[in-house]
């Protein structure tokens, strides 16, 4: 079992930045953030291996970081340049399969966070 738990997120105006932190219990092979617009499908955001590697959706890349501090068991999310098309609810997800797999799809991640809220304003 696997326990995550997010925080950090906030309104901010268009342009600004936030970074959402998720708790970790449990060892995890691979870690991701994912976001849920009001009526959208949710999608990944970002991904992050054990080993450090990472991928990001082309709609983030350049502004939003993935890291991770395992003596802290906690995984980031740096956004910045936020849009207002970033409006959305955040989500930490985790599987303790398959280090070496990275994949932004639903379907990898087994355990999920209960998700912070990120508002963008214009």
């Amino acid at each position: 079992q696997v326990q995550l738990a997010e925080s950090g997120g906030g309104s901010v105006q268009s342009g600004g930045s936030l970074r959402l932190s998720c708790a970790v219990g449990g060892y995890t092979a691979c870690m991701a953030w994912f976001r849920q617009a009001p009526g959208e499908e949710r999608e990944g955001v970002a991904t992050i291996t054990r080993t450090g590697r990472t991928r990001y959706a082309d709609s983030v890349k350049d502004r939003f970081t993935i890291s991770q501090d395992n003596a802290k068991n906690t995984l980031y999310l740096q956004l910045n340049t936020l849009k207002p098309e970033d409006t959305a609810m955040y989500y930490c997800a985790a599987d303790t399969r398959n280090e070496n797999y990275l994949s932004l799809m639903k379907s990898r991640f087994k355990y999920w966070g209960q998700g912070t809220q990120v508002t963008v304003s214009s």
